[in-house]
């Protein structure tokens, strides 16, 4: 009888243990949160100098690159920018010929106060698509305050306070010491505790 209790305790003792095994196992390379952490704090510091592209993709990207650009009074350019690309999303003739006559008289018109550096050229096409606009009709106008933006103001902008503001803020760590607490394997129960909170395994 003893024989048996013995066998079964050592069966008992070889499971648990596997079973306990496996698990430390899969906890240890399943990833953590400040790893995730960590990949997209990298991801979002790269993403910020990369290029106008990129830095226009964030919203908070936008708003550095406006306050700046509001500082050397040639905000109106980003605002144009973001029209148009508000204007492509539209497809209703009704909305187009609305949102098409309202850029042209914010950014396009010789009265306006806003208005854009485009050549007689480009201004002329687009006063001429302002009846029957399709989502393209400010394509080139867009391409040129964009170049304009990338080969002038960008370079100027990544040697600017707001880029390194923006810079810190992408790249400082956020709150991964609340993460970093230890691991407390309980060797009573079948429970792990990270972040104060247990998680059955």
């Amino acid at each position: 009888m003893n024989e048996l209790c013995k066998t079964s305790l050592e069966l008992d003792t070889q499971r648990i243990h596997k079973a306990w095994k496996s698990r430390i196992h899969n906890f240890i390379h399943s990833p953590l949160p400040w790893r995730k952490m960590n990949r997209q704090e990298t991801n979002e510091t790269s993403l910020v100098g990369e290029s106008l592209g990129t830095l226009l993709s964030q919203k908070r990207g936008q708003t550095a690159f406006r306050d700046f650009l509001k500082s050397e009074f040639c905000e109106e350019n980003l605002d144009f920018w973001l029209a148009c690309q508000d204007f492509q999303t539209f497809d209703s003739p009704e909305e187009l010929q609305r949102r098409a006559a309202s850029i042209y008289e914010e950014f396009i018109s010789v009265d306006s106060p806003t208005q854009v550096n485009l050549d007689f050229y480009t201004k002329e096409i687009i006063s001429q698509t302002l009846q029957q606009p399709s989502p393209s009709c400010f394509v080139v106008a867009q391409r040129k305050i964009y170049s304009l933006m990338e080969n002038d103001s960008f370079p100027r902008f990544i040697q600017s306070e707001q880029y390194k503001v923006l810079f810190d803020a992408a790249s400082k760590p956020r709150g991964i010491g609340k993460h970093r607490k230890a691991l407390k394997i309980r060797s009573a129960g079948v429970l792990i505790q990270h972040n104060s909170k247990p998680i059955s395994v």
